[in-house]
């Protein structure tokens, strides 16, 4: 095989396989909210499209190497790297929503790898569309206390006065924020007792 054979499929057919990228394929990896936006964009323009329902992950494949100089909030490109090798695990060509890990849009003899262009604009207007405007400058994951570079806003708290409070969440702690307000309640005394306030 090559590395943009089209007829690709995988040759496991019992089980999900790591297989690496670099080889026949790159992949790009969204988490699934965006991922979801961007297949709305893309339409029937889209290639083969890998769910990993167990860590919220979608991931298209493309080309080797079209994709090395992306810089997208949470948008992974998963390429060869100079002194390691990236692997990612490709469910069988079988597998169906039936599995947590599935092809969320089938291998086909005409689809397999997305074109870049088509995914690049999908991705950027999926990622403002969900994620909203870029946070301007660094801020404070309400849960690590770490500073991440690509902030996410969990919550926006509004007061009597006239400001209001933005909470992030760096990109692993996203899912984790706590939705009911006795929760949030604790996250805000758990974050004054730290002597931090955002």
């Amino acid at each position: 095989m090559k590395a943009a054979d089209p007829l690709w499929t995988p040759q496991n057919t019992k089980d999900i396989e790591l297989l690496p990228v670099g080889t026949w394929w790159d992949a790009v990896s969204a988490p699934t909210p965006v991922a979801d936006r961007a297949l709305e964009l893309l339409g029937d323009r889209s290639g083969a499209v890998i769910q990993d329902g167990i860590y919220g992950k979608t991931y298209w494949l493309i080309g080797v190497d079209t994709a090395r100089s992306w810089c997208l909030r949470q948008i992974r490109v998963l390429t060869t790297l100079t002194d390691e090798g990236t692997l990612l695990g490709v469910p069988p060509a079988s597998w169906g929503p039936e599995h947590r890990t599935h092809w969320r849009i089938a291998l086909g003899p005409n689809r397999c790898l997305t074109d870049t262009d088509h995914l690049a604009r999908a991705l950027r207007r999926a990622v403002e569309d969900v994620l909203g405007p870029a946070p301007d400058g660094r801020q404070l994951c309400y849960r690590c206390q770490l500073p991440t570079d690509e902030p996410v806003p969990v919550a926006i708290e509004h007061s009597g006065s006239v400001a209001s409070l933005t909470i992030y969440a760096c990109p692993t702690h996203t899912r984790d924020y706590p939705r009911d307000a006795v929760a949030q309640a604790a996250a805000r005394r758990r974050a004054l007792e730290r002597g931090r306030t955002r």
